[in-house]
């Protein structure tokens, strides 16, 4: 296909996104490209150079310019910011980036002890999850403002993903009855 025809313009459709999403995951899991990544791991090269690799080949495959569709990567969370089921997707297609970097630059029981953390972790959010769905909505958005600026503050660290029980009744309580806050003298 001609470079000319490639698609550089109309930021990615949903279906083209979920396209990239489910080919570059089914890529990932085979065993010719797994080595691949840790064969880059092995010549010094960035892991991450692989995956992107492969991601301007699924553009291609789908007759993108393979600049313009990493750059709509870039802005997918602006532009489908209120498409919750993409922005999972989006997530999970990211996790497995990560993932696949990690199993290449890690041992195996570095990596296996990595899975096992994040396991718990997930379990940990779920928990949090189903707590609060036991809270009224505005209190449910109340708790998940709060997660969201500790996750920024925390530089998105995902050890900052998770709310205690006890920070959530806090969230609720506060917003029951908020401190009394003095005006300042002007």
């Amino acid at each position: 296909m001609a470079n000319t025809q490639l698609q550089k313009h109309e930021f990615l459709s949903r279906e083209q996104l979920i396209y990239l999403f489910d080919r570059f995951s089914a890529l990932i899991s085979q065993p010719d490209v797994k080595k691949r990544i840790v064969d880059a791991v092995n010549d010094k090269q960035e892991p991450v150079a692989v995956t992107t690799a492969i991601q301007e080949g699924i553009c291609l495959e789908m007759g993108v310019d393979p600049g313009f569709g990493l750059s709509c990567l870039g802005k997918l969370n602006i532009t489908y910011e209120n498409d919750q089921d993409l922005m999972i997707r989006y997530y999970r297609f990211v996790a497995n980036e990560e993932l696949a970097c990690d199993e290449a630059e890690l041992e195996p029981e570095e990596f296996a002890e990595k899975l096992n953390s994040q396991q718990k972790l997930q379990e940990q959010q779920l928990e949090m999850l189903k707590y609060m769905r036991k809270f009224h909505l505005d209190d449910q958005s109340a708790i998940l403002e709060k997660l969201h600026l500790q996750l920024e503050d925390a530089n998105f660290d995902s050890d900052a993903s998770v709310l205690s029980s006890d920070q959530i009744q806090e969230i609720v309580r506060r917003r029951v009855s908020p401190s009394f806050e003095p005006r300042m003298n002007q």
